[in-house]
Protein backbone atom coordinates (compact mmCIF):
# COMPACT_ATOMS: atom_id res chain seq x y z
CA UNK A 1 0.00 0.00 0.00
CA UNK A 2 2.66 2.58 0.95
CA UNK A 3 5.94 2.58 0.76
CA UNK A 4 7.11 5.01 3.34
CA UNK A 5 5.00 7.07 6.80
CA UNK A 6 4.29 10.20 4.12
CA UNK A 7 2.38 7.71 1.54
CA UNK A 8 0.87 6.16 4.37
CA UNK A 9 -1.01 9.36 5.68
CA UNK A 10 -1.57 10.30 2.07
CA UNK A 11 -2.97 7.20 1.52
CA UNK A 12 -5.35 6.92 4.98
CA UNK A 13 -6.45 10.71 4.52
CA UNK A 14 -7.31 9.64 0.83
CA UNK A 15 -9.54 7.04 2.00
CA UNK A 16 -10.97 9.02 4.51
CA UNK A 17 -12.29 11.61 2.40
CA UNK A 18 -13.45 9.01 0.05
CA UNK A 19 -15.48 7.27 2.82
CA UNK A 20 -16.97 10.76 3.90
CA UNK A 21 -17.92 11.95 0.55
CA UNK A 22 -19.97 8.31 -0.39
CA UNK A 23 -21.12 8.48 2.81
CA UNK A 24 -22.70 12.29 1.97
CA UNK A 25 -23.96 11.25 -1.26
CA UNK A 26 -25.70 8.82 0.11
CA UNK A 27 -27.86 10.51 2.71
CA UNK A 28 -27.39 13.92 -0.21
CA UNK A 29 -31.31 15.14 0.67
CA UNK A 30 -30.34 15.74 4.78
CA UNK A 31 -28.27 18.46 5.88
CA UNK A 32 -26.01 16.12 7.67
CA UNK A 33 -25.18 14.53 3.46
CA UNK A 34 -24.24 17.97 2.77
CA UNK A 35 -21.60 18.36 5.40
CA UNK A 36 -20.35 14.42 5.19
CA UNK A 37 -19.49 16.23 1.49
CA UNK A 38 -18.19 19.23 1.50
CA UNK A 39 -15.91 17.26 4.32
CA UNK A 40 -15.07 14.36 2.28
CA UNK A 41 -14.32 16.26 -0.62
CA UNK A 42 -11.91 18.77 1.25
CA UNK A 43 -9.92 16.03 2.80
CA UNK A 44 -9.65 14.45 -1.02
CA UNK A 45 -8.25 17.92 -1.99
CA UNK A 46 -5.88 17.71 0.80
CA UNK A 47 -4.71 13.68 0.35
CA UNK A 48 -3.97 15.37 -3.33
CA UNK A 49 -2.26 18.38 -2.63
CA UNK A 50 -0.73 15.67 -0.05
CA UNK A 51 0.71 13.35 -2.95
CA UNK A 52 1.83 15.73 -4.87
CA UNK A 53 4.11 17.01 -2.51
CA UNK A 54 5.42 13.37 -1.83
CA UNK A 55 9.16 12.61 -3.15
CA UNK A 56 9.38 10.06 -5.45
CA UNK A 57 11.56 6.75 -4.52
CA UNK A 58 14.92 6.73 -5.71
CA UNK A 59 15.81 3.80 -8.20
CA UNK A 60 15.27 2.20 -11.38
CA UNK A 61 11.68 1.04 -12.57
CA UNK A 62 10.86 -2.27 -12.30
CA UNK A 63 9.89 -2.70 -15.67
CA UNK A 64 11.95 -0.83 -18.94
CA UNK A 65 9.58 0.80 -21.68
CA UNK A 66 6.99 -1.90 -23.05
CA UNK A 67 5.22 -1.88 -26.76
CA UNK A 68 2.40 -0.28 -26.58
CA UNK A 69 1.24 -2.46 -29.41
CA UNK A 70 1.14 -5.52 -27.87
CA UNK A 71 -0.18 -4.87 -24.33
CA UNK A 72 -3.31 -2.76 -26.06
CA UNK A 73 -3.49 -6.46 -28.41
CA UNK A 74 -3.76 -8.12 -25.24
CA UNK A 75 -6.62 -6.16 -23.75
CA UNK A 76 -8.45 -6.02 -26.45
CA UNK A 77 -8.61 -10.23 -26.54
CA UNK A 78 -9.18 -9.38 -22.99
CA UNK A 79 -11.82 -7.14 -23.33
CA UNK A 80 -13.23 -8.80 -26.64
CA UNK A 81 -13.18 -12.39 -25.67
CA UNK A 82 -15.82 -11.40 -22.40
CA UNK A 83 -17.82 -9.40 -24.86
CA UNK A 84 -18.25 -12.33 -27.10
CA UNK A 85 -19.60 -14.39 -23.76
CA UNK A 86 -21.97 -11.59 -23.64
CA UNK A 87 -23.08 -11.39 -27.31
CA UNK A 88 -23.51 -15.17 -27.61
CA UNK A 89 -26.79 -14.66 -25.39
CA UNK A 90 -27.99 -12.91 -28.22
CA UNK A 91 -27.06 -15.22 -31.00
CA UNK A 92 -28.11 -17.92 -30.17
CA UNK A 93 -31.24 -19.16 -27.86
CA UNK A 94 -29.95 -23.06 -27.60
CA UNK A 95 -27.85 -23.67 -24.31
CA UNK A 96 -25.49 -25.88 -26.10
CA UNK A 97 -24.64 -22.83 -28.68
CA UNK A 98 -24.15 -20.46 -25.80
CA UNK A 99 -22.08 -22.81 -24.03
CA UNK A 100 -19.43 -22.94 -27.04
CA UNK A 101 -19.78 -19.54 -27.50
CA UNK A 102 -18.83 -18.73 -23.51
CA UNK A 103 -16.23 -21.58 -23.83
CA UNK A 104 -14.88 -19.85 -27.11
CA UNK A 105 -15.15 -16.08 -25.63
CA UNK A 106 -13.09 -17.67 -22.05
CA UNK A 107 -10.95 -18.89 -24.58
CA UNK A 108 -10.04 -15.59 -25.96
CA UNK A 109 -9.89 -13.75 -23.07
CA UNK A 110 -7.19 -16.33 -21.23
CA UNK A 111 -5.12 -16.05 -24.51
CA UNK A 112 -4.57 -12.27 -23.75
CA UNK A 113 -3.90 -12.59 -20.21
CA UNK A 114 -2.49 -15.34 -20.00
CA UNK A 115 -0.26 -15.46 -23.08
CA UNK A 116 -0.07 -11.70 -24.87
CA UNK A 117 0.33 -9.18 -22.04
CA UNK A 118 2.65 -11.43 -20.28
CA UNK A 119 4.91 -11.33 -23.07
CA UNK A 120 4.48 -7.77 -23.50
CA UNK A 121 5.63 -7.04 -19.91
CA UNK A 122 8.51 -9.38 -20.03
CA UNK A 123 9.98 -8.17 -23.36
CA UNK A 124 11.97 -5.49 -21.71
CA UNK A 125 12.27 -6.56 -18.33
CA UNK A 126 14.78 -5.23 -15.65
CA UNK A 127 16.07 -8.76 -15.54
CA UNK A 128 16.93 -8.83 -19.44
CA UNK A 129 19.44 -5.96 -19.57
Amino acid sequence: MAANKSQGRSFGLFLTGLTAACAGVAVMPGGVGVALLIVGLVLLAASIMMFLKLKPLEGKPALGAQPAVMKLIGAALSAGGWILALLGLHLTSSVGGRTVIAVIGLAITLFGIVVILPSACNKNAIWKA
